[in-house]
């Protein structure tokens, strides 16, 4: 039978959200829910057929694939896979299937991410979570916060989940203002904020929250020159990608105060050691990567995957990323 493995299902939720039974009934199902590192994936992914990934939790760098020479399928969240180096598994004859984001089941989760986003904006500014610490430790308050109406809300990036940020902000009282590399006035002026150039972001918002893709374009979007333009009682946002910020500018700021602080979902390297200065930092609120991480959108993902094994095991591959894989 082929054999199929689910990786990184921190939550043991994978097999509870959907329905496998369509794979698990003609195929041998490993579920992995822990984070394997290439040395350790290398060596257990050794049999397996067909490989499940969530998102870009597992890198799938060239020097992996060819260590399985059993890999005939990998499945993937999304159009594309930033980590998962595309040529070397067209060139190993390896199938990519993407998701399909079109697909009806996706319309009613795609709040995920700015949800959390905006909870992680007022978990920041009111220090939500060292006071929690404090209370199960047997004391008291010791923070300040920072009101949001009248304050004004910086969106680095005007999508959907930027207009949904800017839909929160306007509820809360705040001033919205956005830019993006192709933002025009007119679509600023349509989600309900005000198009400032990128230093006028950075130099005026109370709060920059980030909502951008990351590409060449945006890796180190938001750098040491940026942050130098904050004010020391903003705060910097992020539940998009690490590498759009600098992470060592980041840690210099935040080390120096010259901002109050950070809310962070993402990171360069996921997850980050367990001695990163970033875990230590006291102006910091971290959460690990639970953007999208929802019972409905995990159960959105699984779908997809289960239907493109399915089509695979019935020799009529779908969604497929790369083609030239066939040749």
């Amino acid at each position: 039978m082929p054999r199929v493995a689910i990786l990184d299902d921190y939550a043991g939720m994978a097999l509870e959200l959907a329905d496998w039974s369509p794979v698990s009934n003609r195929s041998e199902i490993t579920v992995f829910d822990r984070h394997l590192s290439e040395a350790q994936a290398a060596e257990v992914l050794q049999p397996f057929d067909v490989i499940c990934t969530m998102r870009e939790r597992m890198p799938l760098p060239r020097t992996l694939i060819e260590r399985l020479p059993n890999l005939k399928l990998i499945t993937i969240v999304g159009m594309s896979l930033p980590n998962l180096d595309m040529a070397a598994a067209s060139e190993s004859g390896v199938l990519v299937a993407h998701s399909d984001f079109a697909n009806p089941r996706f319309a009613a989760v795609r709040d995920a991410t700015p949800e959390l986003a905006w909870g992680l904006l007022i978990a920041t500014v009111r220090s939500l979570a060292d006071e929690h610490r404090r209370m199960r430790d047997g004391g008291w308050q010791s923070s300040m916060g920072m009101t949001l109406a009248g304050k004004t809300l910086g969106l680095l990036g005007l999508g959907r989940t930027g207009k949904r940020m800017a839909e929160y902000g306007r509820v809360f009282g705040m001033e919205v203002i956005a830019w993006s590399q192709n933002l025009t006035e007119e679509a600023a002026t349509a989600a309900g904020a005000r198009r400032v150039e990128k230093a006028a972001l950075f130099s005026s918002a109370d709060v920059v929250s980030i909502h951008l893709v990351l590409s060449e374009r945006t890796r180190g979007l938001v750098g040491e020159p940026e942050l130098a333009l904050m004010k020391p009682h903003a705060y910097l946002i992020n539940t998009s990608r690490g590498p759009i910020v600098d992470e060592a500018a980041l840690i210099s700021a935040l080390r120096a105060g010259r901002i109050a602080g950070a809310g962070l979902d993402v990171f360069d390297v996921e997850p980050p050691a367990p001695d990163h200065p970033l875990r230590r930092l006291p102006n910091v609120t971290l959460s690990p990567h639970l953007g999208y991480v929802t019972r409905e959108m995990l159960a959105a993902f699984y779908s997809d995957s289960i239907e493109a094994v399915v089509a695979w095991l019935d020799g009529t591959p779908i969604r497929i990323a790369n083609p030239e894989a066939f040749s």
